[in-house]
């Protein structure tokens, strides 16, 4: 995914290999009023505290693999709201993302990412996609919710926080306000220099700018929404503060899978 990728060249790359998903054919498919994301809620719940990830608390408890399973019996095309296949498609990234790293893929270095974010598959439908392509060409391009940015994860540091919870489609609109609002307001990924009229953001802001500018009319018009001190948010939509961005961590989110773990073709 280019948000996590750095470098120019291999964008290019990543832009000649991707290919859109059309159509799914599951084996044994779960009905659309009969999908659930349960069992994600149980795993975050009891093993994410404040966005740091327990995953070798992940491996042992086995539920996981289970939930992946289940995506791949699902036709998301058949799920009959936007918001049930908006919940689907969130659910689904955290689930690959953290599968990612107990299978040992790791977006530390850039030869990493690539591997994390193209060369690692996953089963959606009976349908093969990486964390590029459903992030590229299903949550842009299909749904064209910026928020969408604060809610899916890839297991770094400077990313948003996993929250404990799974997205539920009845509560979406509240769970991706909350995500955003976090994220925004937190100062070890945004900062705002009121004197200096300096605004320091997270790269998320610069790799996906024309998602926030398109629902905003600019990255900070859009900021000024979600942050919480309302004479900020005046400032932030008026001309007059200067954009740097924060290097991005790339460190994992947690502690760090058992070497030991068997590595699935999931």
């Amino acid at each position: 995914m280019s948000r996590w990728i750095g470098a120019v060249f291999l964008l290019v790359i990543l832009a000649g290999c991707s290919s859109t998903m059309r159509t799914f054919q599951p084996v044994d498919p779960i009905a659309p009023d009969r999908v659930s994301h349960q069992a994600l809620e149980q795993i975050v719940q009891a093993h994410v505290r404040d966005g740091q990830v327990d995953y070798p608390a992940i491996q042992a408890d086995g539920k996981l693999d289970g939930y992946l399973r289940e995506l791949n019996r699902i036709d998301p095309t058949r799920l009959p709201r936007r918001q049930d296949q908006l919940a689907f498609w969130i659910n689904a990234y955290n689930a690959f993302a953290v599968k990612g790293i107990l299978d040992h893929y790791s977006p530390m270095t850039l030869w990493g990412r690539y591997r994390y974010f193209i060369g690692r598959d996953y089963q959606v439908g009976g349908t093969i996609i990486n964390l590029y392509d459903l992030e590229r060409q299903v949550l842009i391009e299909q749904f064209h919710e910026p928020m969408m940015h604060f809610a899916i994860v890839c297991a770094s540091t400077s990313c948003p926080k996993l929250q404990p919870w799974a997205y539920q489609p009845d509560q979406l609109d509240h769970q991706l306000d909350h995500a955003a609002r976090e994220f925004i307001n937190d100062p070890t990924r945004n900062r705002f220099d009121r004197k200096q009229k300096v605004v320091s953001l997270s790269m998320i802001f610069q790799w996906f700018e024309k998602d926030f500018a398109g629902a905003a009319g600019s990255v900070l018009a859009y900021i000024a929404r979600y942050v919480d001190d309302p004479e900020l948010a005046k400032e932030l939509a008026q001309p007059g503060y200067r954009i740097e961005y924060l290097e991005y961590d790339w460190s994992l989110n947690g502690i760090p899978p058992k070497e030991s773990a068997h590595v699935s073709a999931s």
